[in-house]
């Protein structure tokens, strides 16, 4: 198997299909039946399940499986990473706003690298239409606590497209916990530290309507979780035991 590709699904039947219809083909032609599409389904309440039933019938490339908890986008990820077998394996979010094209960049461009994640920040990127600012504030914001906090380099960790050979999602699995925000940073934190080489290309990303995020809500979410994933990297992570215990109910941080 040559590529797979997981999709985390929560409550995504308004967006799914679509997103499926522009993947399923695109794939096919390029790849044939060496390539797997995964959809990982969690915490659902809507009919995304029975939507990508429907697609898992008409395309042989295409499973589903069913976690019934909520866990997050990282949980999902990591759980689809336990069920491909793809040489090269990577994840994407089920809105469709990363195109099939951009996505493919991403098989082309990864070379020697161990891993490649797509970049909405960098020159050359197609970003359409143009965020809001509060949305380019906050991300500006994120990036620059993620190299203070962590040094890395990057300019979008947070870009939902990500592509990994298989060799280096083995080994860095058994250490992967986190589920929410900071799930792409402890990712590429782990590449780092198990000495794997990961690159950056501009891309090419569609706003999609109907995210259920506001910033305002999710901001102090995501700065607390970057705070948790350091304490978890430094001589005080026993800190986060208390942390989890007394504080993180009001930032929703998850594990």
């Amino acid at each position: 198997m040559q590529l797979s590709i997981i999709v985390p699904a929560h409550n995504e039947e308004k967006r799914l299909a679509k997103m499926l219809d522009e993947y399923l083909p695109f794939f096919a032609q390029f790849y044939g039946n060496n390539f797997e599409m995964l959809v990982v389904i969690n915490g659902t309440s809507d009919g995304t399940e029975e939507i990508a039933k429907k697609y898992a019938v008409k395309f042989p490339q295409m499973r589903y499986i069913v976690e019934p908890r909520k866990t997050g986008k990282g949980g999902a990820i990591m759980l689809g990473f336990t069920h491909v077998k793809g040489t090269l394996v990577g994840y994407v979010d089920a809105d469709g706003s990363t195109p099939p094209t951009a996505f493919q960049d991403l098989v082309v461009h990864i070379g020697n690298a161990d891993a490649i994640i797509a970049s909405r920040r960098m020159r050359g990127a197609q970003v359409s239409p143009r965020q809001p600012w509060s949305r380019r504030m906050a991300s500006r914001i994120f990036n620059i606590n993620v190299r203070l906090l962590f040094g890395l380099n990057f300019s979008d960790t947070q870009c939902g497209a990500k592509l990994i050979k298989q060799s280096a999602v083995r080994r860095i699995l058994p250490h992967l916990g986190i589920t929410r925000w900071a799930f792409d940073v402890d990712l590429l934190l782990q590449l780092r530290q198990a000495g794997y080489k990961t690159t950056e290309i501009p891309t090419v990303w569609h706003d999609v309507a109907g995210s259920r995020l506001e910033i305002a809500d999710i901001f102090m979410e995501m700065f607390a979780a970057l705070i948790r994933l350091r304490l978890l990297y430094s001589p005080f992570k026993g800190i986060v035991s208390f942390y989890d215990r007394y504080f993180a109910r009001f930032f929703n941080v998850e594990q």
